[in-house]
């Protein structure tokens, strides 16, 4: 349940609200970024709808889909399929408080349980919102786009004496060896990207773009939901980064 609330406080609003869930992952992002910075950046993303009256804000699911990442120290994945089946469950266990749930995911390796979870949630008669970022021009991993962010949500966190360029092939050239053979026979320190060019002022201004972009999609979604136990359609917004 969401943190800092007791059952009673949930109960008072049942049906009113919509539980928001972060969705990250723990998995390397170069020698510079904590692991769970996608789960930080998800975090810090579903905060800016923490205001609210008609959101409560879950803690995060911390684990996701990082099978790209597990030649590197740290990285911890629970895969695909066990990851939609967790977000299934959460779906299934809000059903009683909620009159829907959002999903904000902040790791792209998530997209495909994601997609399966709200599919069948939505045969089952759930309401689900799943957004994730989308930065033009950003880069892939590592790089420019997370660090400038890491930079406003958690600066102490970014190691900027290990700072270092990676990869800057675009992603859609390294996609397929990517899927192969996993990112670090792509990069070796795993970053796709340059985080040397990352400052704090376009960490916020990504920042405020994207919590706006996560509001708009929320508004669309939330004015058709019918109340408890609602059949919202579906709407899958953004790409993760």
């Amino acid at each position: 349940m969401p943190e800092g609330h007791t059952w009673t406080e949930v109960s008072a609003r049942q049906g009113a609200a919509v539980l928001v869930v972060p969705v990250g992952s723990h998995e390397q992002h170069g020698p510079h970024l904590p692991l769970d910075t996608d789960t930080q950046i998800a975090v810090a993303l579903a905060a800016s709808l923490a205001d609210r009256d008609d959101v409560l804000v879950a803690p995060p699911v911390a684990f996701g889909a990082s099978g790209e990442h597990g030649g590197f120290p740290g990285t911890l994945s629970i895969g695909t399929d066990v990851l939609a089946a967790v977000l299934v469950e959460i779906v299934r266990s809000a059903r009683l408080g909620f009159a829907g749930v959002a999903f904000v995911s902040g790791h792209g390796g998530n997209a495909d349980a994601l997609a399966r979870a709200s599919r069948l949630s939505r045969t089952e008669g759930d309401a689900v919102l799943c957004w994730a970022p989308r930065v033009v021009g950003g880069d892939a991993h590592a790089g420019r786009t997370e660090t400038a962010l890491m930079l406003v949500i958690n600066p102490s966190a970014v190691h900027r004496d290990a700072i270092e360029p990676g990869r800057p092939d675009a992603l859609a050239s390294l996609i397929e060896r990517l899927r192969a053979d996993g990112v670090r026979a792509v990069s070796p320190n795993g970053v796709l990207g340059d985080p040397r060019e990352a400052t704090f002022a376009e960490g916020a201004r990504l920042l405020a773009a994207l919590s706006q972009d996560l509001a708009a999609a929320f508004d669309r979604w939330s004015a058709a939901l019918p109340g408890p136990r609602g059949a919202a359609e579906l709407e899958t917004e953004g790409t993760a980064g």
